[in-house]
């Protein structure tokens, strides 16, 4: 993982030492010296993670943090407060201030690379959301970004798997101001549970007498509707071996006993924030790519979409000798409708006609607006005569009813011509299949309309 991390510490040998720990890693570091020049090289450059101390002269570290995060160009930059106080009111004013986490001198080398590498994929999650986000509002499609949102100020979802009721109560109780939390003292309980229903975070104790908490760990990273969800285990003074491994496994983060609360929401807050930015990703690559494939106006898949799965049906047809059936529509003088209705008229039509395909064809068809008011229907494992079938089930459907136009309260006869192809014979490729089925509806246009014209075997 490579990153640029900004330390700020008034002594050198502060400096120095988090400087080679870091570089050990192969990260950039930049380093400052007070907060005003934090502050200046922030605003001139990249900065992926600030380690902040706290007592510097001029302006102290919960300033520094205020102002960082009171920028908009600044404040998604995360900032881990270092410093050698220890005190539970200190912690909430660095919360307070923005920070995102939290390290107390002298700094444990295990510590300090877990929490950076947290922070920093938290951040990678923000930026891309960030660059998502200014990718629609430049495109007009500002709802896209809005999967998600709202969920900033709610109760995270947290799943507390505790072997031991008094520390349940403990943990509960620091977490309610934040979450909702859920506790369970058996883990195949709380695999289940996890499994079952949403959750922002799973909290794992490891103060099981005769369980092993790893294992419930690595079930939880081995199922698919578990596997990116943030895991936090609490473990014992020392217990540097577990936490290695837990972080092998893909736990997120650790916190040591005896649990301090303020310690526990912060590191909470942090992967709540995590899940739920990786929820909001998730959500704008899937509405992404249905807005890439889709056709606005109907519903229906578009060419782009069609062009790609046609070629997959057709060489899964080529491949196990079963049929493949193609439907060419086009809307019977449609040019008409634009003329004399205008092309609000005309998009109503199309929407019509779209629902009709759509709520005629089978399950296993594939339906596409191919341009225009042509339409494209692939059937596979379908042989022609079927194919004719579902064709002229469709012109029944449009023919049977008029489309009524919601503007002008018209209500219009509309017909269709069909042409359709199956994949016998010399037909090789989808582009010779298409072509058959384009021909055989010209033949359906220039003999009458209204219409179906099977290709020539």
């Amino acid at each position: 993982m490579t990153a640029r991390i900004l330390v700020v510490d008034d002594i050198p040998a502060n400096v120095k030492l988090l400087e080679a720990r870091l570089l050990a890693e192969y990260f950039d570091v930049m380093t400052a010296a007070d907060g005003h020049e934090a502050l200046a090289i922030c605003e001139r450059n990249q900065v992926d993670l600030i380690l902040l101390d706290i007592m510097m002269p001029g302006i102290d570290g919960f300033e520094v943090c205020e102002r960082l995060k009171a920028s908009q160009k600044t404040a998604h930059i995360p900032v881990v407060m270092v410093t050698a106080l220890d005190q539970p009111a200190d912690r909430v004013r660095g919360l307070k201030a923005g920070a995102d986490d939290f390290l107390t001198k002298p700094v444990n080398d295990l510590q300090l690379i877990s929490r950076v590498k947290s922070l920093l994929r938290l951040k990678t999650l923000s930026d891309e959301l960030r660059i998502r986000a200014d990718t629609a509002h430049t495109m007009g499609m500002g709802d896209l970004m809005r999967a998600g949102e709202g969920r900033g100020d709610e109760a995270g979802q947290v799943l507390l798997v505790d072997g031991r009721a008094n520390s349940q109560e403990r943990i509960v109780r620091a977490l309610k101001p934040v979450a909702d939390v859920l506790a369970l003292s058996d883990p195949q309980a709380a695999l289940f549970e996890a499994a079952e229903n949403t959750f922002d975070l799973v909290i794992v104790n490891a103060n099981f007498d005769d369980y092993d908490p790893l294992r419930l760990c690595s079930q939880l990273r081995s199922l698919e509707r578990t596997r990116f969800l943030p895991i936090l285990i609490i473990t014992e003074q020392g217990a540097d071996d577990m936490v290695v491994r837990a972080l092998d496994l893909g736990v997120n983060d650790y916190i040591i006993r005896p649990v301090d609360p303020n310690e526990l929401v912060a590191r909470s807050l942090t992967q709540i924030r995590r899940k739920r930015y990786n929820d909001r990703l998730r959500a704008s690559v899937k509405q992404t790519i249905e807005l890439a494939v889709t056709d606005p106006l109907t519903g229906l898949y578009n060419r782009r979409y069609l062009d790609n799965h046609l070629n997959v049906l057709f060489n899964r047809s080529m491949a196990r000798g079963r049929p493949l059936s193609v439907l060419i529509t086009d809307i019977d003088r449609f040019k008409q409708v634009n003329d004399t209705y205008g092309h609000d008229g005309g998009d109503e039509v199309l929407r019509e006609f779209a629902n009709r395909v759509r709520s005629t064809i089978r399950g296993a068809d594939l339906a596409c607006r191919y341009g225009g008011e042509e339409f494209v229907v692939v059937m596979p494992d379908t042989s022609p005569e079927v194919a004719a079938a579902v064709a002229e089930r469709l012109r029944a459907a449009v023919e049977s009813a008029p489309f009524l136009l919601k503007r002008s309260s018209e209500a219009l006869s509309v017909t269709a011509s069909f042409g359709i192809a199956s994949r016998i014979g010399a037909v090789l490729t989808p582009d010779q299949l298409m072509k058959q089925a384009d021909l055989a509806l010209y033949e359906a246009k220039n003999t009458g309309r209204n219409r179906v014209v099977a290709a020539a075997a």
